[in-house]
């Protein structure tokens, strides 16, 4: 008996794509374009409807709007708003993100703004900004319709064109909001999709979220048109004198003054057309959205071997595509509270051998995100506590370490799939292999900090007779030291040097004197202390950017080993308790000790209507609020049979902390 394949997917294994992320990714993403398409004409009716409204002359303004749909300069319009929508479509697909860019300073989100990448995106949507407000003003027709106009004869008799400013007006304005949109997607982080935590069907969410989109539009185009025009009272003369030859057509008044931009109508044209260009940008952006965060059920297990790279256990596993790692936590979270027969496959045993392979892999695999981010806690932590010494080791360091027969051990590479961005690790200890990193913390050998961070860590010059550990006046010099990384703790410890003689080289020591020099020169600077400032909060969110993976591994580990208390016939779950709940308290213990950081506890501002996505920046609440309802739910499922679990007697201290309602 051989199962019939149908549907899309098998059209592309036909074709020799049938994976399942292009089965997955692309075909939602084409859905959500298409939708976009679709939409396009009513938009657009609504659109003319505004435009052309009259409100002393409500039957002429219908007739008039109701000719002006059916025209063929309207279908062109739609074509080529057609085309805006597909292009948009594809930026969508290709610079979505699950995991935020966070960066450090300014001047790190300066550098983002300016990648050359970015430039070519800002280039684009400045193009679809001015075709979009091109057919905007071919819809408003009038004094908008054309770019240039007759306006007096030569000697010769021929008919002289003169510039529209109007036109041009817009069309310049289409610019700078295209600008403006590719600019707020990266401060915004608008090409960031999150998952919601209460899942709803497409219409009912698109429903609710449709009054949203169109007043963040109203207020963004608002905004763009309030700028635009001051920009363009300073520099629109300047802009025409040298890039546009036409002469302009004096009977208009020109919009560089107070007067032509203080105008009702153009300023209600320009707002409405910036409503208009923002709104079909952000609509195709929300569908995007909504069609790629539906739930995908995995199947647990296959009966067909050819399906399994499809189930559960190998997708969690997955490497290359995070989408699909992220569809399937979702998906694990849902299953564990919602469906019994697919829990029954979780802790069913392989036939023959009877061994739980389903289960293994889950619990193997939840087990190792939350280990990844319990060690990333606790490097992050250790950095603070070493006052930022971990990225001033240099490679000449471990070279002389080598050479003095000190061992710097190294940090194991985990082996997880997810990654935090860059942003957090910047640099290593003992290897490149080495997840030891100094993100956020006071770094009191920068230039740019400030003295009283360097009172406050007590930072000390080398020859000064208190630097070292012997606080005595008589000691005038010490040797050399070398931080070293100890493999159990992942602290470090100050190894002293004594009897290593270094040469010491002039042109070496002059180097350094001006090196420091212009070092105590640019801290003087106030816009460089700006530039490269960090970010107060930036180093807790860019730790938990990914948490949202996390969040669904507890969800999903702590309901399935809570309802093993019932429906485990086999008890596979009960070899692998003691590790879970010494995980749990493990990363409890790092998340606590991580709140009690400077800005870790602090609440993010609330943010003016925008299409960007901030969820991010409560991620870390969010995981901490999981964490305990995780262990909630096991201990109160467990009760007092969690004394006859095999843990520590630390962990089995902070658990009756639990079984006691005192968390």
């Amino acid at each position: 008996i051989r199962r019939t394949r149908s549907g899309p997917y098998e059209v592309l294994r036909m074709c020799g794509a049938g994976t399942l992320h292009t089965f997955v990714v692309i075909w939602r993403s084409v859905a959500s374009i298409a939708w976009s398409v679709l939409l396009l004409p009513v938009t657009s009716a609504v659109f003319v409807l505004l435009s052309r409204f009259s409100l002393f002359h409500p039957i002429q303004w219908i007739s008039e709007c109701t000719s002006l749909l059916t025209a063929s300069s309207t279908i062109f319009s739609l074509v080529v708003l057609c085309g805006v929508v597909l292009i948009t479509g594809l930026f969508n697909l290709e610079f979505y993100t699950l995991v935020p860019s966070i960066p450090c300073s300014r001047m790190a989100l300066l550098g983002t703004v300016l990648h050359p990448r970015q430039c070519v995106h800002s280039l684009v949507y400045c193009t679809m900004g001015m075709l979009v407000m091109w057919c905007a003003s071919v819809t408003i027709g009038g004094r908008y319709s054309t770019l240039g106009i007759p306006c007096r004869q030569s000697e010769s008799g021929e008919v002289v064109t003169c510039l529209n400013e109007y036109h041009l007006f817009l069309l310049l304005a289409g610019a700078f909001m295209g600008y403006s949109h590719s600019f707020l997607g990266v401060v915004q982080n608008m090409y960031y999709v999150s998952f919601q935590p209460i899942q709803q069907y497409k219409y009912p969410r698109f429903k609710g979220c449709l009054p949203m989109v169109v007043k963040c539009s109203v207020i963004q185009s608002l905004y763009s048109a309030r700028n635009f025009a001051a920009l363009y009272f300073f520099f629109g003369k300047i802009f025409i004198n040298l890039c546009i030859t036409l002469q302009l057509y004096s009977s208009l008044q020109p919009l560089d003054s107070l007067t032509g931009l203080l105008d009702f109508s153009l300023l209600y044209h320009l707002s409405i057309s910036g409503t208009f260009l923002y709104f079909t940008w952000y609509l195709t952006v929300l569908l995007f959205r909504i069609y790629v965060t539906e739930a995908y059920s995995f199947p647990v297990q296959s009966t067909f071997t050819e399906d399994a790279e499809q189930c559960l256990p190998k997708v969690l596993a997955e490497t290359n595509t995070l989408v699909m790692k992220f569809l399937a936590l979702q998906d694990l979270a849902l299953l564990s509270q919602h469906s019994l027969s697919r829990r029954l496959e979780v802790f069913s045993l392989s036939q023959p051998g009877g061994h739980p392979h389903n289960w293994n892999a889950i619990s193997r695999e939840c087990m190792s995100l939350l280990s990844e981010l319990t060690q990333r806690l606790l490097a992050h932590q250790d950095a603070v506590a070493s006052n930022g010494r971990v990225k001033s080791q240099s490679a000449k360091e471990s070279n002389c370490s080598r050479e003095s027969d000190f061992d710097v051990s190294e940090t194991p590479r985990l082996s997880v799939p997810l990654r935090t961005p860059g942003s957090v690790f910047t640099s290593s200890v003992g290897g490149m292999h080495s997840a030891l990193t100094a993100p956020f913390t006071p770094d009191v050998d920068s230039p740019f900090s400030s003295p009283a961070i360097r009172r406050l860590v007590g930072q000390q010059e080398p020859r000064s007779p208190w630097f070292g550990t012997v606080q005595s006046p008589h000691i005038m010099r010490r040797g050399p030291k070398l931080w070293s990384a100890s493999t159990d703790s992942s602290r470090f410890t100050v190894i002293p040097l004594h009897g290593l003689e270094t040469p010491v080289n002039s042109c070496s020591c002059h180097t350094l004197n001006c090196s420091a020099q212009v070092k105590s020169f640019l801290a003087k600077r106030v816009l460089i202390v700006y530039l490269f400032n960090k970010l107060p909060e930036a180093s807790s969110q860019a730790l938990f950017a990914d948490s949202q993976a996390h969040i669904w591994a507890l969800q999903g580990l702590s309901h399935l080993v809570a309802a093993s208390f019932s429906e485990d016939q086999f008890g596979v779950v009960q070899t692998t308790l003691p590790s879970i709940l010494s995980c749990l308290v493990v990363l409890l213990e790092a998340v606590d000790r991580h709140f009690k950081l400077p800005h870790a506890s602090s609440k993010p501002v609330r943010t003016v209507c925008s299409m960007g996505d901030s969820t991010y920046k409560t991620l870390r609440f969010a995981l901490r609020a999981a964490l305990k309802t995780a262990i909630y739910k096991i201990t109160t499922t467990f009760g007092e049979h969690l004394n006859a679990v095999n843990i520590s007697t630390e962990h089995r201290k902070r658990l009756q902390q639990f079984l006691e309602f005192k968390e």
